[in-house]
């Protein structure tokens, strides 16, 4: 036997072996992509929450009446009740309130906890020790402005 016989044997043996080894493959599935996690919501600081607070409509409307009402002698403000967080279902808030700045003392209007992430604003009701979300508040006022007004 010469060696192109053998050769030729040898090589139609390895391409049999090759594509019984292919056929018995699954081609491989593309590879998954990694675990992806929501971006963190971004850390709020204590002077933007601060000054989210002033930008709510009805703490401008507040202090455009005390401003008006004292000519000038007293102003509304938000300040700080707590450096310490308020930590309510983990989560972690700034303790503010929005008072009305007169030269002989303050006086409270409401009390409001801000999440140091997201955009969440709570309002305390300190009386009855209970919080509610912004927009119950903001029902609950407009109900009290109608039955006043």
């Amino acid at each position: 036997m010469s060696a192109r016989p053998i050769r030729l044997l040898s090589v139609t043996l390895l391409a049999l072996v090759a594509l019984a080894a292919c056929k018995g493959e699954k081609p491989a599935a593309p590879p998954k992509p990694a675990a992806v996690q929501a971006p963190a919501a971004p850390t709020r600081t204590r002077d933007q929450a601060i000054a989210e607070l002033m930008a709510l409509p009805e703490l401008k409307t507040w202090s455009e009446q005390i401003e008006k009402r004292s000519h000038g002698a007293a102003h509304g403000a938000v300040i700080e009740d707590d450096p310490n967080p308020r930590v309510i279902d983990g989560k972690q808030y700034y303790q503010l309130s929005f008072v009305e700045d007169r030269k002989q003392d303050v006086h409270r209007r409401a009390s409001f906890l801000v999440a140091h992430q997201g955009d969440e604003i709570l309002v305390e009701d300190v009386d009855n020790d209970t919080v509610q979300s912004l927009s119950e508040w903001r029902r609950s006022i407009r109900n009290i402005e109608l039955k006043s007004g």
